[in-house]
């Protein structure tokens, strides 16, 4: 069909004036020279027509709620912990989605497979809005409806902070449904009361959906988004995606509750197996640190511990087990013990990495560690070191010189069949000993014995700020060394212990053998008060005198060699009782017909403290008295 040239107008339509604005190039054309071959071309099919801007838009929209869902869920999905879920929620749907969300979560929060607590609490526990510009007001963007921004505390939530979900109530109806529902469908308009609190209700004109939140097992809480008048209102597939960030919310605070249980466990487990405070022993200072290999591996198979020893000896251990997850704190714990145990024998070092072999042995074919095991003795100053695979220890004397002890480095426990060997060596006074893991001289960046020599070089830098007469302190000595440690430099635990030895001298030391005979006692309290007569304090000769012949009374009755007597005079005064019977004294009531009996009940009466420890030799009892009266 030919269209007219003209139009009822009396103009040319659009489509001709192009071929009359062509018309005399294309006479020109006629008469020039036409090309040798010319190309014939094709006609050019006419342009389809635009769509309607109706037709587009339900596909652009939809278009927009995908990528908007995808974008929300994603934001959402990247929190780790309770808070970082919600604030990826509220963050992702204002403004975009709504102008304001309420987010209530149960009080408190289901673990798992426990069954919830009764009765059902929900909690406000965040809000968000579209946040004002200068020429806003609260009035004019929420008409009223007065919701704090994050971070603005000042002002006050609309909501009741609690709210009890009555059984078989709107609001608990609204919640088993699961599915999102419109802020003015009945259900709603039944519910929304009881989630806001008595008196409060949704400002008129605002439009609003309910949205449950259940995660794996059971409904975890409920969101209200909000939309201003002068904003389109929420169509059915809004609740779809209201749905959707409904979902994965409450997946996601399920995994942030679970994770924040396990991570509960982790540091309980780390901090019961680790000692909960070191000992305060006789001529020793210690001090301690310990951090993970990083926050989502806060268990380990690093650990560290101080024993105290009969004779006022200290045992120095610290270990690392292979990896860093809770099978290797486990294994720790077990070999901890295992030392614990192996301390209380008063075996010597080597004899205790023997035994923690073949515990690890025991324990499974794969189960490797290194250990430390050292002991101090105040008296003699002198310390013995036993080691089994593991980084030897850095001595920093007073001068401000740091040596790396040369120590035999022995096979790791677990390997079996290996003789571990002992060194004895010098401890002068003011010298601190640093025991440490390979968590903390070994990285990605660095091999073991370098890191070993910046940590020597570290340890003396530090000691030469405190002067050549002087020791650093303990505590800061310990914080200097971790920040040592670089950004790339935590890739395993670290445990580090740290003990300065302050010794006792020869003239606070009284010791004694006394044969196994009846005239005993009476020898041990002549001895008793010279000694305290020269140390001036006399005015603990009566209960020392008194204490000591009930103590040496009952080593003579089971003796068969030399008993042993010391005294030791620090802040306390110790006293030391030894002989070679192993049956450990106990405390009992003595009856009235007794002749025996009421040594050990003065003994705990009296003293500050008391106790008796085996040895292989036989045995020692102590006690204890404050000097200052």
């Amino acid at each position: 069909m030919t269209e007219h040239p003209t139009s009822h107008e009396g103009r040319q339509p659009v489509a001709a004036r192009p071929q009359e604005r062509t018309r005399p190039r294309q006479e020109a054309a006629a008469h020039a020279p036409r090309p040798a071959a010319p190309a014939a071309v094709p006609p050019q099919p006419p342009a389809p027509p635009e769509p309607p801007q109706d037709a587009a838009g339900p596909a652009r929209r939809e278009g927009d709620r995908l990528r908007f869902v995808g974008a929300a869920t994603r934001r959402i999905a990247r929190g780790i912990d309770l808070d970082e879920i919600v604030l990826g929620l509220c963050r992702a749907t204002v403004p975009t989605f709504s102008d304001a969300i309420l987010v209530y979560l149960r009080d408190p929060l289901p673990v798992g497979d426990e069954r919830p607590v009764v009765p059902f609490v929900l909690r406000l526990r965040r809000t968000d809005r579209l946040r004002l510009t200068d020429e806003d007001t609260d009035g004019a963007l929420l008409g009223g409806f007065q919701v704090p921004v994050l971070g603005a505390p000042a002002e006050v939530a609309p909501a009741a902070e609690l709210c009890e979900v009555i059984a078989g109530g709107a609001l608990a109806e609204v919640l088993r449904g699961v599915r999102p529902v419109f802020g003015d469908s009945a259900a709603a308009r039944a519910a929304l009361p009881e989630l806001l609190g008595d008196g409060r209700t949704l400002p008129a004109g605002h439009r609003s959906i309910l949205a449950p939140l259940r995660g794996r097992r059971r409904v975890t809480g409920a969101a209200i988004f909000l939309r201003r008048p002068d904003r389109p209102a929420f169509e059915a597939d809004d609740l779809l995606v209201a749905a959707q960030l409904a979902t994965h919310t409450a997946l996601g605070i399920d995994k942030a509750v679970l994770y924040g249980r396990e991570a509960y466990i982790a540091d309980e487990l780390q901090r019961t197996m680790l000692p909960e405070g070191l000992p305060q022993p006789t001529g020793v200072r210690l001090a301690s640190r310990y951090l993970p290999a990083a926050e989502t591996a806060r268990v380990g198979g690093d650990w560290y511990d101080a024993i105290p020893l009969p004779g006022s000896r200290v045992a120095l251990v610290v270990g690392d087990v292979m990896g860093h997850s809770m099978t290797s704190a486990a294994i720790m714990g077990q070999l901890r013990t295992t030392a614990q145990t192996l301390a209380g024998l008063d075996l010597p070092p080597q004899e205790v990495l023997h035994h923690l072999d073949e515990q690890a042995q025991r324990l499974g074919t794969d189960r490797m560690a290194t250990c430390l095991y050292a002991v101090y003795d105040p008296v003699s100053h002198r310390i013995t070191i036993a080691n089994a695979g593991h980084p030897p220890p850095i001595l920093l004397h007073l001068g401000g010189r740091a040596e790396v002890l040369r120590v035999p480095p022995g096979a790791p426990i677990g390997v079996g069949g290996v003789d571990f060997e002992a060194v004895e060596l010098d401890a002068p006074a003011g010298a601190t000993l640093l025991l440490y893991t390979d968590g903390l001289v070994e990285s990605r960046l660095r091999d073991v014995w370098t890191g070993i020599e910046q940590l020597r070089e570290r340890l003396a830098a530090t000691a030469q700020l405190t002067g050549p007469d002087h020791s650093p302190p303990l505590e800061a000595l310990c914080d200097d060394v971790l920040d040592m440690l670089g950004p790339g430099d935590r890739d395993d635990d670290i445990a580090l212990l740290a003990a300065r030895f302050d010794g006792i001298a020869p003239s606070d030391v009284a010791y004694w053998f006394l044969e196994p005979e009846d005239s005993a006692p009476g020898r041990a309290r002549r001895l008793a008060r010279r000694a305290l007569a020269r140390w001036g304090l006399e005015e603990l000769s009566d209960s020392v005198e008194l204490l000591v012949s009930e103590v040496v009374t009952n080593a003579v009755r089971y003796a068969e060699r030399p008993v042993t007597l010391r005294l030791l005079r620090t802040d306390v005064l110790r006293c030391e009782v030894g002989d070679d019977s192993p049956q450990l004294p106990r405390q009992r009531r003595a009856r009235d017909t007794d002749e025996g009996g009421r040594g050990l009940f003065l003994v705990n009466r009296l003293a500050r403290r008391w106790g008796a420890t085996r040895l292989s030799t036989g045995k020692v009892v102590w006690f204890e008295l404050a000097t200052q009266v």
